[in-house]
């Protein structure tokens, strides 16, 4: 492949990840559908996915191509949507299908009055404990590595953002629920959660992610599509864009851009005319990040005049200050 079309291979697949894959699986294959394309020693675009799958799960799975990967952080902090179902008076030691069930001798029969009212408590910023059999690291290590050697571990309860919780259907024993929420939420929990309020147990049966920010799953692409010898991976990337949509959107012409991606701090004048600036929570600094970055900087996306992004600035008293480039892609 010439060096120029290496340079071009930046994006963001939207993948449907079918139950059986875990989501590490998917960023293989896309590697081995990479490699003949970049023989050795030519270096391989980075590849890797925001907002892990289980096995058991399907649904939304966005990887990052090439420049795509910077974008991570950014993708884990838009909202999610997922479609569960949850079985009563069942658990597992997992929480789900993974580990065998267990039937409760006797379990209650909430009536949908009860589950409506649980529902309502499990909304807004709420504390929940992860599973023991979830990717969530403890002392570096993740949680279920733990578990899987029927080791204890304490795992510690952790706040997160339920927006919406709607009960699509329950048909005693099966309750099935769409969860939009914010990065970091177990919908296992949730659903044992939803149970406990009710005086019973639960254990999810089935998992899809219909969303993630602008990511949609009736817009996802099978894994095998990709494989198709009729249509290059280009065909399926995405903008770089689609993953900043809550920053407010600066412009700026070709000459600016220049100079914002050699790390120089420039002025505002290419601000999109009339656009409001949101209420935005100021990110850590990370690697690479802006050597002045104020407390009341604003996180920015640089578009250039195609509407490309082509950088994340932080704006303060009228400037610019690169925190990230991306190549014109």
């Amino acid at each position: 492949m010439d060096s120029d079309a290496a340079a071009a291979l930046h994006g963001l697949l939207n993948i449907a990840k079918p139950v059986g894959m875990t989501s590490r699986d998917v960023v293989n294959q896309i590697v081995r559908l990479l490699r003949p394309r970049f023989p050795k020693p030519a270096r391989l675009p980075k590849v890797g996915h925001a907002g892990t799958l289980d096995p058991l799960a399907s649904g939304v799975l966005v990887i990052g191509v090439g420049a795509g990967v910077r974008l991570v952080p950014y993708l884990h902090r838009l909202d999610k949507v997922y479609r569960a179902t949850f079985r009563l008076g069942q658990s597992s030691v997992s929480g789900d299908l993974e580990m065998p069930l267990e039937q409760e001798p006797d379990p209650i029969q909430p009536t949908r009055q009860q589950i409506d009212a649980a529902v309502i408590g499990l909304t807004g910023m709420i504390t929940q404990i992860p599973p023991a059999h979830s990717a969530i690291k403890i002392g570096g290590r993740k949680a279920y590595r733990f578990a899987h050697k029927g080791q204890a571990v304490e795992v510690p309860p952790r706040v997160v953002r339920v927006d919406e919780i709607q009960v699509v259907r329950y048909e005693y024993p099966d309750v099935e629920l769409i969860i939009r929420c914010g990065t970091g939420t177990y919908i296992r929990t949730l659903g044992m959660d939803l149970a406990k309020a009710c005086g019973t147990t639960a254990v999810m049966t089935a998992l899809s992610r219909t969303r993630i920010g602008g990511f949609h799953l009736a817009d996802a692409v099978a894994p095998e599509q990709l494989q198709a010898e009729t249509l290059p991976l280009e065909a399926f990337l995405q903008p770089l864009s689609i993953a900043v949509p809550d920053l407010v959107q600066v412009s700026l012409d070709d000459e600016s851009l220049e100079r914002l991606c050699h790390g120089l701090r420039i002025e505002t004048e290419g601000q999109t005319a009339g656009e409001a600036e949101p209420e935005i929570e100021t990110q850590p600094e990370t690697e690479g990040a802006s050597e002045t970055s104020a407390p009341d900087a604003v996180e920015v996306a640089v578009l250039d005049l195609r509407g490309r992004l082509r950088a994340i600035a932080h704006r303060h008293d009228g400037r610019l200050h690169p925190k990230r480039v991306f190549p014109a892609c």
